[in-house]
């Protein structure tokens, strides 16, 4: 996968939805979204009321999240999807494709990139 670098507005701070069930992802995610001037919102179950969400991380490789029906309702609600998985993974982020992710990354990708990822919302402003 590859990546376009966008400039970074820092100073738009976005409501993020983190589907994760795995606790030291979770962690590690809203950690670094609050250092990125974020709010995250952690769901463990496949909830996808909107509210007021500009964009959602999904674990894809968690079967109880349902990522196959989660991704799509939340797209069909306006939402940018993020879906995630290991980089070996090929048949979960395929998956992810499917079901309408905007954006696929990689595990790795996330973590470290995930500054860019979310700048490719709203058309290139975190």
């Amino acid at each position: 996968m590859r990546f376009t670098t966008y400039p970074i507005d820092h100073h738009k701070d976005m409501t993020v939805l983190v589907y994760e069930d795995n606790l030291l992802w979770s962690s590690r995610l809203v950690k670094s979204l609050k250092a990125l001037g974020h709010v995250p919102i952690v769901r463990t179950k496949p909830d996808s009321t909107k509210g007021d969400a500009d964009v959602a991380i999904v674990n894809l490789g968690s079967d109880g999240l349902e990522p196959e029906s989660l991704v799509p309702a939340l797209n069909a609600q306006g939402i940018h999807t993020i879906g995630h998985a290991g980089h070996k993974e090929t048949e979960v982020l395929e998956l992810g494709r499917r079901a309408g992710c905007t954006t696929l990354a990689t595990n790795s990708q996330l973590t470290f990139k995930l500054e860019n990822l979310l700048a490719q919302v709203n058309g290139g402003s975190a």
